[in-house]
This record gives C-alpha cells, structure tokens and sequence, in this order.
C-alpha cells in the first residue's frame, strides 16, 4: 500500500546478465535468508536470523536479474570472489511501510521479521540489501557472506503442515506463476469453506484481465493448516483469536488493514509447495485486506467486496501496482511526494508531460493533465469516509458497513461514467493518497475504486510484465 518513488528506471548492463543461466552456478534448490528489520522513523538495522534450505526454485531458471525496478528495497546475490551479479530482486518490507507512520515518527524502536529467497549457490557468495532513495539511487544496509557449506544452515526437512490441494497446476514451476493461498482464521472443521471461498475469490480473479487470458500461466496451491479458532483479531472491537498465522486487523492503526507479525510461520507454511508469491485468505465477515509487493496479499473471506478486494490487493504485492484512490484514511506519512516520480507503473508526479511513462496509451488529443470533475467526486467521496469513520469508531455491524459500501458504489460510478475521458487513458489527478500533484491513468480502474472489474491499460501491462518475469 505504500508509494516510493524514483526519477529515471536503473538500467543493469549486459555485463551483469548470468551467462549459461541458473544451473551454472546454483544447485537448483532454495535458499531463505531470515532476518531481523529494527529501527525508527530515520534509522534502520538489519541482523541475520538464519539461512533455511527450502525446495527447489520455483521461479525462472533464466531471469535472475530483476531488471523492473519496482520494489522500496533490493536485494542482490554476487559472487564473493568476482563481485559478479548472480541474482537480484526488489521487494517491499512491513518495516519500510511503518517507517512512515506517525509511530515512527515518534522516535520508537521496532523490529519486524523478513525474508529474501533466492537459489542455493555453489560457492562462496555475498547477500547486499539496499534500500531506494527519493531520487532513485540505493544506498547499501547490510552484507552477508553466504557460505553454502556451513553447518549453521537449517536443513532440516520442512515440516508438514495441514492440507495441501491442488487448485490449479498448468506445468512445471520454473515456466508458471506459482501462487499458494494460505488460509487463516479457519478451525479444521472447515477445510471446505476455505476450499469454497477460494474457488470464489481466485475464480474471480481469473476472470478478470489479464488474468483470464493467461490462466494458463498460472499453478495455484492452497494449504490450510487450521487454527484453534475461528476468525482473525480485531483490536478496535477488542476481539483476539489464537489464529495460526497471526493476521489481524488494524495494522498500522489502520482499521481495515489486514497484517500478520509472524513471517517465519507464514513461510514455513508456504514452503511445503513451491511458490512465487503469497496471498492469505482471513475467515472474517470484515470488510479488510492488504498487499506489499513480493511478500503477500491478504483478504478477508466473506464481505461483499472480497472478491474484489483480493483481486486488488494481488495487484500489489505481485506487480507493484500503487493504491489510486486518495480520500480515504492512511496512516502514512508522506512529505514532498510530488518532488519525485513514483516508482509504481500506475501513478505519476507528471514533472515532465513528454516523458509520461504510459504515453503509449494516450491519444494525442487527450490533454494532460486531463480534465475531470474532481471536486464534485470530492464531495461523494469525503461524505461517505466521514461516515465510514463514525460507523468504525462506533463499531457498527458489518451488514451495515456493506451497505454504506453499496451506496458508494451506485454514487461514485455514476459520476465517474458520466465524464467525458472516462475509459481513456490519460493523466487525472488524484492518486497514490495525495489529492494534489499525483495522477493515474485512468478515471477509474481495480486500483482506483471498487466500482469496476477492470484494470485500466497501465496496470494490465504491468500484470503481463510480472507474469512474463516467470514464464519466460
């Protein structure tokens, strides 16, 4: 949910590119490197935990080098006695996202538990995570020696772990989007709801395009390993259930944001099955979710909306698609955001109009940026947050926020059909939490308002760019 930001793509030289591919210098399983992300508002440390041994690699054996430039941190894989650039990706942290949060402002210390995977190397090697500066340069944080032959590497068997199924398997891992959905939440009694809202939510999502179109890309592996009780924590209506994976609502202070604390139990989990990214599916009738880019997307199961929700929220941890709306309550805080041209595909700062990054999609008669009756969306928009806010505040029943959601829906489709550019693609401001100085490319779109079931034209090319990263 969070935005960075870069002013020009880093483009890696052909030097760096892995000659012969993942067999020349990997023995084809994977490496986990566990770690530790502690600091405030202005510092940040990270301290190894462990290296654990999972299966083997699931992604492309042929694109090693992340070459997207998505993502609020890198990290990369370079042979010790060479420097050369074995393997690299970008990702988003829980950490970087409550960085800019009012707590940590406030100068209190916290520490959050991540992982990066990568293929097991054959010898020697150094693991660099680097974070993104506003202007587009990585400064390093941390340098590891990765030692294969150690004796501190975990290579205990993972251990089994509830009920692995099938969903959907279209071939070998290394050609496919793997996807595995762990549900939370759920007793073991009810394997077969779980197995019921997933064949709603991801039947939905493979209706939607790019999706649909590319099924065939697609293994999809759900494991359910039950909890004690049912349901997720809700701290504002002082709710707290013994879930297994820990996912709870009002992370960040934030009522609808749906998180877990407990990264090593989810990726034990996930790692029965081979796996490229995560998405959770919380057994709660609130409304709420989440998604941080390659770490996962969470729903909850049974609100009106859901199978939009989970549809969005894989938007962002799978492509790095950015939030569009704007009037809604974050807890977030983003100083001069405007100064710099956001990193995510679907969102810009226009500083310069020729060089508008989905130029491709703009007829040259649209102007930029483009004309749209922002105020009076404004007007429907606040309205329906204020009350939004006192039915949370006065923990109101679910079934009624579902309807307020109803009321949105009719009110903020109607106005935006009715504009003159709605479904071309142009540059309309409002986006990424910011009222001002931001824009997306289209009036409305999956990333924007739960009124469509499409992605504008940016965010589908940026979902067929992920997906070509594992199935070429």
């Amino acid at each position: 949910m969070k935005i960075q930001y870069t002013l020009v793509a880093i483009l890696f030289s052909v030097s760096n590119l892995v000659a012969g591919g993942l067999t020349d210098w990997s023995t084809g399983k994977t490496f986990r490197f566990d770690f530790f992300h502690s600091g405030s508002a202005g510092i940040e440390k990270i301290s190894q935990d462990e290296i654990r041994l999972e299966g083997n690699w699931a992604a492309s054996e042929t694109i090693l080098i992340d070459n997207f430039d998505l993502g609020l941190y890198k990290a990369e894989l370079r042979e010790k006695e060479t420097g050369k650039l074995l393997f690299s990706a970008g990702f988003s942290s829980i950490f970087g996202e409550w960085q800019t949060t009012g707590e940590a402002s406030s100068g209190l210390w916290k520490t959050f538990h991540e992982s990066v995977r990568f293929p097991e190397p054959r010898f020697d090697c150094k693991l660099i995570i680097s974070k993104r500066n506003p202007n587009a340069s990585f400064i390093q944080l941390a340098e590891f020696d990765i030692q294969p032959n150690s004796r501190f590497i975990n290579r205990s068997t993972i251990p089994k772990m509830g009920t692995v199924i099938d969903w959907l398997v279209s071939g070998e891992p290394n050609k496919k989007v793997d996807i595995v959905i762990l549900g939370d939440g759920y007793m073991a009694d009810q394997l077969t709801k779980f197995k019921s809202d997933v064949d709603r939510l991801a039947g939905y999502l493979f209706s939607v395009e790019p999706y649909k179109s590319r099924k065939a890309d697609f293994n999809v592996r759900l494991i359910l390993a039950p909890s004690d009780q049912e349901g997720i924590s809700n701290p504002r209506k002082e709710e707290w259930t013994n879930n297994l994976l820990g996912f709870r609502f009002n992370a960040f202070d934030s009522d609808r944001y749906v998180l877990s604390f407990e990264n090593k139990t989810i990726r034990n989990l996930a790692a029965q099955v081979p796996y490229d990214a995560v998405i959770v599916v919380c057994n709660s009738k609130k409304y709420g979710g989440g998604g941080i880019y390659n770490l996962y997307a969470s729903v909850t199961s049974d609100t009106e909306p859901s199978t939009y929700v989970f549809t969005h929220e894989f938007g962002h941890s799978f492509a790095s698609l950015g939030d569009e709306y704007y009037t809604s309550d974050v807890a977030y805080e983003l100083p001069n955001q405007q100064k710099y041209e956001p990193q995510e595909p679907n969102i810009t700062a226009l500083l310069d109009k020729s060089a508008l990054k989905w130029k491709e999609f703009v007829n040259q008669e649209t102007p930029l940026p483009t004309p749209w009756k922002k105020a009076e969306f404004e007007q429907i928009s606040v309205d329906i947050q204020k009350r939004r806010t006192e039915l949370t505040a006065n923990r109101a029943a679910d079934s009624t926020m579902n309807k307020l959601f109803r009321e949105d829906k009719q009110k903020t489709e109607a106005h935006l059909k009715a504009e003159r550019y709605y479904g071309q693609t142009g540059a309309f401001e409002g986006a990424g939490y910011e009222s001002h100085g931001l824009y997306r490319p289209e009036l409305d779109c999956i990333m924007f308002s739960r009124n469509p079931d499409h992605f504008c034209k940016v965010c589908t090319k940026a979902i067929n760019s992920a997906i070509n990263r594992y199935t070429r």
